[in-house]
């Protein structure tokens, strides 16, 4: 039997894979996907064939996760519950393809994740693996109960590690569950467990990864501008962006259109999170609502995707038809319900995700954005492709053939018609 394993070179995933060679006595496949999580994957395939796989991949995802999973995302402006932006939920269904791509190549069996019986993520990945490979089989150690008599607690992790040699670093307490991406960093569980907890004060200032808290941001408001083609932002403009891409280091500039800085997704979402971090943008203390049925406390910090949202928003509200817009929006709770629920390889999202690609055919020109403690402050937008005409919505006179005031008589007693009759009725 030939198995490939989500693993990340932790004290779970390096049980995970010594434990399935065994039960199995099957060939381990480690696979790794970096999503942007920037941990050190250096010495990860030795430490991996040291726990016993036989093969290690590390799968470099980072620009197809920004470019196919995140970018069409947000040109549904998908927003979970109102609040919450995705980050964990939208890169699922990218890694387990990766996995998917490896198991076929390999001629696995198997797929295993160390997800546990009590989230979502499990969900995620099975439900892709059935849309995308549904002969692969998929083994779950969290939801078998010798795996989790064997293992009650991380002391168990650790001693089962000490006797089998498997190179670990672990402690024995662990103040919070922490998931990382390029979109975002979540934080679960520990003290967080009490939803009257405050994760803003000076206790928890160290949790924090990606941002600055909104009182330590800059006293000074930093302008940013913009450029969208067809619902993507491909390039971007501000006084220190030359710096910020020298910083981050791993950036590469596409060339130069009308004054902007034309970048890859992966690109934007890099420097979007650089200058996010900076002002204190992106963070969200919310409970959410698992798919497997329970309530969950969470704090999360979404910088680059808090301001990539705002401008599309924005922009959306110049270019597009109201109604075309009015239907998109219509079914935004469905498409997020839908990635947050694991169903990303569905047809449901992807004939959502059709109708609004559609309505993105418009969706170019310019966002101008003040960045200031925490807030993304629109400042300006201007398109090609713009639907405002000042002739029509001005208040001064002197325009009077491009709207006549006259017709919204009919116009209204039309609409009024039915709800006359109503109150009729009623009488």
């Amino acid at each position: 039997m030939k198995i490939v394993v989500a693993y990340s070179g932790g004290l779970d995933t390096s049980v995970l894979l010594k434990w399935l060679k065994d039960k199995y006595n099957a060939e381990i496949i480690a696979y790794c996907a970096d999503v942007g999580q920037g941990e050190e994957l250096d010495g990860l395939e030795e430490k991996a064939l040291k726990t016993g796989a036989s093969k290690c991949y590390i799968g470099d995802l980072k620009d197809d996760f920004a470019s196919n999973y995140i970018f069409p995302m947000f040109r549904a402006n998908a927003v979970y519950e109102g609040r919450y932006l995705l980050g964990t939920s939208i890169a699922r269904p990218c890694i387990i393809k990766g996995m998917i791509d490896v198991a076929i190549a390999e001629g696995a069996d198997a797929i295993a994740h160390g997800a546990t019986g009590k989230g979502n993520d499990q969900v995620r990945f099975e439900l892709a693996l059935n849309a995308l490979a549904p002969d692969i089989k998929m083994i779950a150690p969290w939801r078998d109960q010798e795996f989790r008599d064997t293992f009650p607690g991380r002391k168990e992790m650790i001693e089962y590690s000490e006797a089998n040699h498997i190179p670990i670093k672990a402690s024995m307490k662990k103040p919070y569950s922490m998931d990382r991406n390029l979109l975002h960093i979540s934080f679960e569980a520990g003290a967080l467990e009490d939803t009257w907890y405050d994760g803003t004060t000076d206790a928890d200032r160290d949790m924090y990864v990606l941002s600055v808290s909104p009182e330590d941001a800059p006293d000074t408001p930093e302008y940013l501008q913009v450029l969208f083609e067809k619902g993507n932002i491909i390039g971007l403009q501000t006084n220190s962006l030359s710096d910020v891409i020298k910083e981050l280091g791993d950036v590469k500039i596409d060339g130069e259109k009308d004054g902007y800085t034309l970048l890859n997704p992966y690109g934007v979402m890099r420097v979007l999170n650089f200058l996010g971090g900076k002002h204190g943008i992106g963070r969200v203390d919310l409970v959410e609502n698992r798919f497997v049925g329970m309530k969950s406390r969470g704090i999360y910090e979404t910088p680059g995707g808090t301001i990539l949202l705002e401008a599309h928003r924005d922009l959306e509200t110049l270019t597009i038809d109201r109604e075309a817009q009015h239907v998109r929006d219509s079914l935004i709770p469905k498409y997020a319900q839908l990635v947050y629920n694991g169903f990303w390889f569905a047809p449901e999202r992807e004939a959502i995700q059709a109708l609004v690609d559609h309505t993105q055919d418009t969706v170019t020109g310019e966002v101008r954005l003040k960045l200031y403690k925490g807030n993304v402050i629109c400042a300006g937008r201007r398109s090609p492709y713009s639907l405002y005409d000042e002739d029509v919505a001005t208040m001064e006179g002197g325009a009077e053939e491009a709207y006549n005031q006259d017709d919204a008589t009919g116009f209204i007693a039309l609409n009024g018609l039915r709800l006359k009759a109503n109150a009729r009725q009623k009488q």
